[in-house]
């Protein structure tokens, strides 16, 4: 059975086909520029890239190239050999704690959310609209990043604020990331034979920290948006909310301004003028004073959500390491385990350095055996979940 996981931005589309319930990549690729001059789109299948420059004016536009595609690569024979579309949601609210099929009423259901994740639920309620368009007999899926999330506990949800904002305006921690935790803890769960205490380090441009007790979300470092918790590529994550009024006053920012400010121009950016931190760690090693500092901040910030939530559920039994840099920068890896000394962790510096996206190990336990608590490096597969979700409908 045929099932493509897509992931559609306000000018992107990306997509994976998968023979399921095998999970064998047919093909996978993106478009770019949607609606936009200098559309074009790229395909990878057979270890061949394909890319391609014409007009894409719209989401069903891009549908109608992709389906042309995978028949011309006879990938497909007809439309109706794909049976599932899985369809990835930013913001579900505490609407919805697992994936469910993308009715017409679910789908309004979202727009409605828009306003708490502006920028990605209007652009996927686009995306599944394009797809019911072109393939209309395929059963649609919507998986949201906030589901997993939703087993947290008031006391750990709630901010401390007027309580009419949560009642009202919905205010309350979401968290994201939510189908990347939930592979690594299904992922764990075949390792280890059981569900355990967990703590997952999704730490990419993107970055977030979940403590996961018996496969649930206990408590996520991700919050309203996905602006809380860790400093990211351009995101400052934690920090004090007097800053902002300040800031806007002496400076006289908008509102738009600031929300600019503190999600695309801060973080790692905003320190060191380098948002990929493969730039950073190269000034690390260049001896660039902003990137040491900034690389302190970065590895600093991760011990201490890992401190707190190995506290907040009394021991760990396994940490692990995922997303860009958790599965590719063994001198990350290094920094941060070796400031876990304090819990007894031991880092295997030969494994660790082993292990890499782009090198024959990929995952691993990177610890060595007399090391308190195990951490391990699992690399993350989303659009594999949205499969798994969609085809769970399917069967």
């Amino acid at each position: 059975m045929k099932i493509l996981a897509v992931n559609a931005g306000s000018s992107s589309l990306k997509f994976k086909a998968y023979e399921m319930p095998s999970e064998k990549v047919l093909v996978s690729g993106n478009f770019e520029r949607i609606g936009i001059e200098g559309s074009l789109y790229t395909i990878k299948i057979n270890g061949e890239k394909i890319q391609k420059t014409l007009p894409v004016e719209t989401h069903t536009k891009a549908f109608e190239i992709l389906m042309n595609e995978l028949k011309e690569l006879h990938v497909i024979e007809s439309f109706d050999e794909i049976k599932g579309v899985g369809h990835r949601i930013v913001q579900g609210a505490d609407h919805y704690d697992k994936s469910v099929i993308a009715t017409d009423e679910v789908v309004k259901d979202i727009e409605s959310l828009s306003d708490l994740a502006p920028l990605h639920n209007p652009a996927a309620c686009a995306g599944i609209k394009a797809a019911k368009e072109v393939i209309p007999g395929a059963t649609h899926v919507v998986v949201f990043d906030t589901a997993f999330h939703q087993t947290m506990s008031e006391e750990n949800f709630l901010y401390a604020v007027p309580m009419e904002w949560y009642k009202e305006d919905h205010v309350r921690k979401y968290g994201a990331h939510g189908t990347s935790h939930k592979y690594i803890t299904e992922r764990m769960h075949d390792l280890l034979g059981e569900d355990k205490r967990l703590i997952i380090c999704h730490i990419g441009s993107g970055a977030s920290i979940t403590a996961v007790n018996n496969g649930k979300c206990i408590n996520t470092s991700m919050g309203f948006t996905p602006n809380a918790g860790l400093i990211m590529g351009t995101r400052t994550g934690d920090m004090d909310v007097s800053i902002i009024p300040y800031i806007m006053e002496r400076r006289g920012l908008s509102t738009s301004d600031i929300n600019t400010i503190i999600n695309k121009k801060s973080g790692m950016l905003g320190l060191t003028g380098f948002s990929d931190m493969r730039d950073v760690r190269k000034g690390v090693q260049d001896e660039n004073k902003d990137c040491i500092v900034a690389q302190k901040m970065f590895r600093n910030r991760i011990v201490d959500y890992i401190a707190k939530y190995y506290f907040e559920m009394k021991g760990v039994d396994a940490i692990v390491l995922t997303a860009g840099v958790g599965e590719n920068s063994c001198e990350d890896r290094e920094e941060i385990v070796s400031s876990l000394d304090f819990l007894g962790v031991k880092l295997d510096k030969e494994v660790n350095n082993s292990i890499a996206g782009f090198k024959d190990v990929q995952e691993g336990k990177i610890t060595t055996k007399d090391s308190t608590i195990p951490v391990y490096v699992i690399p993350t597969d989303e659009e594999v979940m949205i499969a798994r979700d969609t085809y769970s409908y399917i069967i």
